[in-house]
């Protein structure tokens, strides 16, 4: 049931890395600038955040494996309808579709595990899970370049249909049905038009404030607003009589507060050096996206390494936060040699990126199973929802950030190593917040 659940995440999780690589593509086909092909992962980045929060409420209303369901069946109408777009509007819109059952399906899948695995058993369903958010954005590059080495720029969507159907057919017959509770709270709307525009904007204002060829000001104007929104939904959530869209009481309660801050941290660390070192390999050193896509292949590779052989062992018998402190403590480690891109092998480079795909994989399984473990059973979804959402919030926010320090140093040097190793100063400044706070974990998994 879990590699069933983990095939829907994994399939929407990389196909929000897997069409960087065919931008290019896509601009020739559409006789558009990569400028205006990019919205094609903007919009489904937007998607996805507008629909996470919802998920919570969703899983509870009508059940966690009817709302699974019909998120692989939305996701897949909308990659078909990614491969018969004939503009970039077009595109743009039928990937706000598929973002919005893809959103849906990593927190609705974990909510559903951890209510049938029980207390007992998270420890080693998680290891699994976790593993999908650390391995996507390693393998989107790769599976990208390969697909158009043998296929036209359709099968970047096409591909998700055979893989969507396989996973509804074993759902259908493995998972078991959880019944929706048995009182559920009216939907917060009023949160809802808070938050999902307010995190949609802040996302739009940092990915756009990073293109040099745009109007700042459209931006920024988008930042303030969405800062506006967000600042809006705390204060309805914190007053509000019914449960609010995501709690933000929720964070606070320990252990939640520290294990949401490493999630948000090594979010933020792992996209952005997945976005980073493409650009880098391709850029600087003058690699195809196939040849790019090779290198960064190490670091999947340590990743399912570490989830298989060290988490899943270890995670019922260790202290979560022993594993997710040596987690940080690898990948701090692995850091290090990217802050001095010029100089580095790449014999040097593959062995970094296999330690720090290892440490990744000691991070995110063990954090939750502390947040699920901590949480009650009918407080499931809603705490999944909010996962899911720190982790997409963390990992767009740290590209987008990285994004424009990267611009701004190019645009104030024009030394691409020199700049490329400036950014990676900052990532491991991430990593080292990211440290401070799961040293904040508890020593023991806490007790219902």
């Amino acid at each position: 049931m879990a590699l069933v659940l983990v095939l829907g995440a994994f399939m929407a999780s990389l196909d929000s890395t897997i069409v960087n690589v065919g931008l290019q593509t896509l601009s020739v086909e559409f006789g558009a600038s990569v400028t205006e092909v990019q919205w094609a992962s903007t919009a489904y980045l937007l998607a996805v955040v507008a629909a996470a929060p919802t998920s919570g409420w969703l899983a509870e209303r009508f059940g966690a494996r009817r709302v699974w369901l019909a998120a692989v069946a939305v996701f897949l109408v909308g990659s078909l309808a990614c491969a018969l777009a004939w503009s970039t509007a077009s595109l743009a819109v039928c990937r706000v579709l598929q973002g919005l059952g893809g959103g849906l399906l990593p927190p609705t899948g974990q909510a559903l595990l951890a209510r049938v695995a029980g207390k007992s058993r998270t420890g080693r369903v998680m290891s699994i899970v976790g593993v999908v958010p650390m391995l996507a954005p390693v393998l989107g590059p790769l599976a990208g370049g390969t697909l158009l080495e043998v296929a036209d720029w359709s099968w970047l969507f096409l591909v998700n249909i055979p893989v969507g159907l396989v996973a509804m057919l074993l759902a259908a017959w493995l998972v078991p049905r959880v019944p929706a509770a048995d009182q559920v709270s009216r939907f917060d709307l009023r949160g809802a038009m808070l938050l999902s525009p307010g995190l949609a904007a802040v996302l739009f204002g940092l990915t756009d404030i990073g293109s040099a060829d745009r109007n700042t000001s459209i931006a920024v104007t988008a930042l303030v607003v969405g800062a506006g929104l967000l600042a809006a939904f705390l204060a309805h959530a914190l007053r509000a009589h019914r449960v609010p869209l995501v709690d933000p009481r929720l964070f606070r309660t320990p252990p939640v507060g520290a294990a949401v801050l490493a999630l948000f941290v090594a979010a933020a660390s792992v996209f952005g050096t997945m976005f980073l070192l493409p650009m880098y390999l391709q850029s600087g050193r003058g690699l195809s996206a196939w040849d790019a896509g090779l290198i960064l292949a190490p670091q999947g590779v340590g990743a399912a390494l570490g989830s298989l052989l060290v988490v899943k062992p270890l995670i019922d018998r260790v202290a979560p936060r022993t594993i997710v402190v040596t987690g940080f403590v690898l990948i701090i480690v692995a850091t290090v040699p990217l802050t001095q891109l010029a100089g580095l092998s790449g014999e040097w480079l593959i062995a970094t990126l296999l330690v720090r795909g290892l440490g990744a994989s000691m991070i995110a399984s063990p954090v939750m199973t502390i947040v699920y473990t901590a949480v009650d059973p009918e407080w499931l979804p809603r705490a999944s929802s909010a996962l899911s959402l720190v982790n997409y919030v963390g990992g767009a926010i740290g590209t987008a950030g990285l994004a424009v320090l990267l611009e701004l140093r190019l645009t104030a040097t024009g030394d691409v190593a020199a700049s490329f190793s400036e950014a990676f100063w900052c990532v491991l400044g991430l990593c080292a917040l990211a440290l401070a706070g799961a040293l904040r974990l508890p020593r023991t998994v806490p007790s219902r």
